[in-house]
C-alpha cells in the first residue's frame, strides 16, 4: 500500500473578500503524478504553495509525512545572484565527481543542451546575477532534479523551455521514482507525465483519474449529469472533446472514462476544422498570392540565420513553425512583416519576399504592447472595432469577444494599467484579431494563458478563414490549430516535417549524436567520401521541389474529400474517388520517404 506524503484537511484561503479555497481537503501518496488544472486567479499556485508549506492556510491544517525530502520550484527563484551555476547546482564538485553521476549529466544535457551548457558564456561558471528569467529558471529546475526528493512540486516548469526540453522534461518525471504535483497550462505535458488530475474551479478542487485527456472527457461527463437546462449543456468542453476524440492521435493508453458516453457527448459535434471551406473562403479574401520567399538569406547582426530559403506561404495555409532557440523563428516572420508593412521596399539581406495586394496582417509579437493605463478593456477593444465578421456568418460584439477570452462584464471596466501580465498578452490578442486580418503571425501566443482561455482560442482560430503561422512551444496548441510543420534545426535551413513535432525530435536527437560522434576518439579507418557541395545543392533542390509536389498532394487530397462527401449517395462515385484516393496516398508517402532521405543527405 502507497504511503502517505502530505494531507490537506478543510483548507480555506482568503484574499480580501475573495474566498480562493473553500473547505479543500485532499491528499497526495508515493507514486502519484498530479496535474493542477484551473483559470488563472483561481488559486492553483495558492494550493500548492500551502500543500509545499510556503504559505499558511486560514482555516484547517496540512500535515508532512516525517522526514518527508520536498522539492519545490516556484515561479520566483532563490538562486544566489553573485554565485555560479557551478556553485548552485553541482555544489562545487570535482569534474570527476559530478561528471561520474549519469543522472547529473541527463539533468545538465535535457535541460542546457550538453554538459558544457552552450549558450551559457563562460559554460558552468557563468555568473548568475546578468543572467535572463528564463535561464535562471533552468538553472533553479536543473538544482532541484539532481537532487533526490520524496516529492517533487512545480509551478509552470515548462515555461522558457523549448519543444525538446519539454519532451526530456516529461521523460524525465516520468522514470523518477518521486511523487509530484505540477502546475502547467502544457497540456501535452499533463498527457505524458499525470496519472492523476486536481481541477481548481471557484473555491473546490475537483479529483480525477488519469491524464488531462481522461480529464476533459470526465469533466464533461460530470457536467453533463449535473445540466439540467440547454444552456448549460452547450457550455460543455465538447469542441475539445471532438478534437480529442477525432483529430488528434490517442493520447493515452488506459482511458478511465466511459467511451459510450464521450461518444454521446460529441455525436452532434463537426468536425474541429472544415479545411476544405476554410481554403475556399481564404482563396475568395486573398487571392492566389499571399507570401511568396525566393531564395532569401535572414541576419541577426553578424549571424547568418537562415540562407537561400525558398518557400510560400499560400491562402489558407495553417503553418506551424519549430526550432532551436536562437535559430531565427521570430526574425523569418519579421523579415516577412516588414516587407509587408513597407510594401515590399524593405527586404531580407539577400533574396526577395513578395506579399499580395490583399494581404492585411496581424502580428502578435513577443513583447506586450502599451495601451494608455486608465483605458477601460471594454475600450480598449472599442477602439480598433465595434464588432467583428468571423466568416461564415459568423459576427460577434467586441463585448461577446472580451468574454469569450475572459474578460467578463465586471472585468471589461477594468482600467488596462491595472491587468496582470496574462491578462494584458489576451488583450493585446483581442484586439489584433477584431481588426478582421486576414493573415496571422502568431509568436508565442500561448504565453500566460490558462488552459480554458487556451480552448476558447483554439475554438476561434478553428474556423478563423485566412492564412496563418506560429510559433509556439506547446506542442498541443500546434497539432490542433495548424495542418503542417516546418522546422529551424539551426542549419540556415527551413524544412517541412512530414510527421510533424515527432519527426523534429527524431532529427534534433540524431543531430546531437552526430555532435557527439564528432568530438569522440577517431579510430584510423577508411574514411568514406562524403557528398561533394554539387550534390547537396543538388538534394536542397529537390527537398525544395518535393515539398511544393507534397503542397500541391495535400490541396488534391483536401478535394477529394471535399467531393468524396458531395457525392456520398453515388456508390460508383464514390468507389471511383476512392481510389484515386489511394493512389494520392500512396504518391504522398513515397515523396515524403524520399524528402526523408534527401533531408539526411542535404
Amino acid at each position: 500500500m502507497a504511503v502517505n506524503l502530505v494531507n490537506v484537511e478543510s483548507v480555506g484561503k482568503v484574499y480580501g473578500t475573495r474566498a480562493l479555497l473553500d473547505g479543500v481537503s485532499l491528499g497526495v501518496s508515493e507514486g502519484d503524478r498530479i496535474g493542477v488544472v484551473g483559470r488563472n486567479g483561481d488559486g492553483k499556485t495558492t494550493l500548492i504553495r500551502m500543500l509545499a508549506k510556503l504559505e499558511d492556510a486560514d482555516t484547517g491544517r496540512v500535515t508532512h509525512s516525517g522526514g518527508l525530502r520536498l522539492g519545490v520550484l516556484t515561479q520566483h527563484d532563490s538562486l544566489d545572484s553573485t554565485a555560479t551555476v557551478r556553485h548552485e547546482v553541482i555544489r562545487d564538485m570535482a569534474d570527476h565527481e559530478w561528471a561520474g553521476d549519469a543522472r547529473i549529466r541527463d539533468v545538465l544535457t535535457g535541460l542546457f543542451g550538453g554538459l558544457d551548457l552552450p549558450g551559457f558564456e563562460h559554460g558552468l561558471d557563468t555568473v548568475i546575477g546578468p543572467l535572463s528569467g528564463g535561464e535562471r529558471r533552468r538553472i533553479a529546475l536543473a538544482k532541484l532534479l539532481i537532487e533526490d526528493q520524496d516529492l517533487v512540486v512545480l509551478d509552470e516548469p515548462t515555461n522558457h523551455l523549448d519543444v525538446e526540453g519539454i519532451a526530456w522534461l516529461a521523460a524525465h518525471l516520468r522514470n523518477r521514482r518521486s511523487a509530484l504535483v505540477c502546475v502547467t497550462h502544457d497540456r501535452w505535458f499533463l498527457d505524458q507525465v499525470c496519472t492523476r488530475m486536481w481541477d481548481v474551479q471557484k473555491g473546490t478542487v475537483y479529483e480525477y483519474e488519469g491524464g488531462y485527456s481522461d480529464y476533459v472527457f470526465a469533466r464533461a461527463e460530470r457536467e453533463r449529469i449535473a445540466a439540467t437546462e440547454e444552456v448549460k449543456r452547450q457550455n460543455l468542453v465538447r469542441k475539445e472533446l471532438a478534437w480529442l476524440r477525432r483529430g488528434a492521435p490517442a493520447r493515452t493508453s488506459k482511458p478511465r472514462f466511459r467511451v459510450e458516453a464521450a461518444n454521446e457527448l460529441i455525436k452532434d459535434v463537426p468536425p474541429p476544422r472544415d479545411t476544405s471551406e476554410l481554403m475556399k473562403f481564404a482563396s475568395s479574401r486573398l487571392g492566389k498570392t499571399v507570401f511568396e520567399v525566393e531564395d532569401i538569406t535572414v541576419t541577426a547582426g553578424p549571424k547568418t540565420l537562415l540562407q537561400h530559403v525558398t518557400w510560400q506561404l499560400g491562402p489558407g495555409d495553417r503553418i506551424g513553425l519549430v526550432g532551436v532557440n536562437g535559430a531565427g523563428k521570430t526574425s523569418l516572420l519579421r523579415a516577412l512583416a516588414d516587407a509587408q508593412r513597407s510594401g515590399g521596399e524593405t527586404q531580407p539581406a539577400a533574396g526577395r519576399v513578395v506579399v499580395g495586394r490583399t494581404v492585411k496582417l496581424a502580428y502578435l509579437s513577443q513583447e506586450v504592447s502599451e495601451l494608455a493605463p486608465r483605458l477601460r478593456v471594454l475600450e480598449a477593444v472599442q477602439q480598433v472595432r465595434e464588432r467583428v465578421d468571423l466568416g461564415k456568418g459568423r459576427e460577434m460584439t467586441a463585448g461577446q469577444l472580451c468574454e469569450m477570452f475572459g474578460f467578463g462584464k465586471e472585468k471589461q471596466w477594468t482600467p488596462v494599467g491595472d491587468l496582470s501580465g496574462g491578462e494584458r498578452r489576451r488583450l493585446q490578442l483581442l484586439r489584433l484579431l477584431m481588426d478582421e486580418p486576414n493573415v496571422l503571425f502568431l509568436d508565442e501566443p500561448t504565453n500566460d494563458l490558462d488552459i480554458e482561455t487556451l480552448n476558447q482560442l483554439e475554438d476561434l482560430l478553428d474556423g478563423w478563414p485566412g492564412s496563418m503561422i506560429v510559433i509556439s512551444h506547446d506542442r498541443f496548441f500546434l497539432e490542433r490549430t495548424t495542418d503542417r510543420v516546418f522546422a529551424l534545426l539551426g542549419d540556415s535551413t527551413l524544412r517541412m516535417l512530414p510527421r510533424g513535432i515527432d519527426e523534429y525530435l527524431e532529427r534534433r536527437e540524431r543531430m546531437a549524436a552526430r555532435a557527439v560522434a564528432s568530438v569522440a576518439p577517431v579510430v584510423a579507418a577508411p574514411v568514406a567520401k562524403g557528398p561533394s557541395s554539387a550534390e547537396t545543392r543538388a538534394a536542397k533542390k529537390e527537398l525544395q521541389r518535393i515539398e511544393r509536389q507534397l503542397d500541391k498532394l495535400s490541396d488534391r487530397e483536401t478535394g477529394l474529400h471535399a467531393r468524396i462527401a458531395e457525392n456520398a449517395t453515388d456508390f460508383e462515385k464514390v468507389a471511383s474517388l476512392d481510389a484515386e484516393l489511394r493512389a494520392l496516398v500512396a504518391d504522398r508517402d513515397e515523396l515524403e520517404l524520399r524528402w526523408m532521405e534527401l533531408a539526411d543527405e542535404a
